[in-house]
């Protein structure tokens, strides 16, 4: 798939997940004041996963997408990230306060983005 392509759908995704990015947020917030991780990832799909809490649900006549809520540390548990590879995420992690971390598992395959919290 060719990079504009690419990015042409991850400019739609962004789009869609717009009414959600408050609600997102607000779960960064909680993760993050409940030290439970200062870490947050959000698993955005349209299948089944096992990872993290659903927070939104997919359905024919809602949302396009599923949003569950996780941590680094669910993802190095579960080996989506190799345990080798933890410290070079941290690095490249975007402040939760002002980003959003996505997990997308999409027909693009798996990967993370950043996108502003507005």
């Amino acid at each position: 798939m060719n990079e504009h392509l690419e990015r042409s759908k991850y400019h739609q995704l962004e789009e869609e997940l717009q009414p959600y990015t408050a609600m997102m947020g607000n779960a960064a917030d909680a993760i993050l004041d409940q030290d439970i991780s200062n870490y947050p990832i959000f698993v955005i799909h349209q299948h089944q996963v096992d990872i993290g809490i659903p927070i939104l649900v997919h359905k024919p006549e809602g949302p396009k997408w599923s949003v569950n809520a996780s941590t680094l540390e669910e993802l190095a548990t579960k080996n989506v990230i190799e345990e080798s590879r933890v410290d070079n995420f941290r690095k490249v992690y975007k402040n939760p306060e002002k980003h959003l971390c996505l997990f997308v598992l999409s027909e693009l395959g798996a990967n993370f983005i950043f996108i502003p919290r507005t």
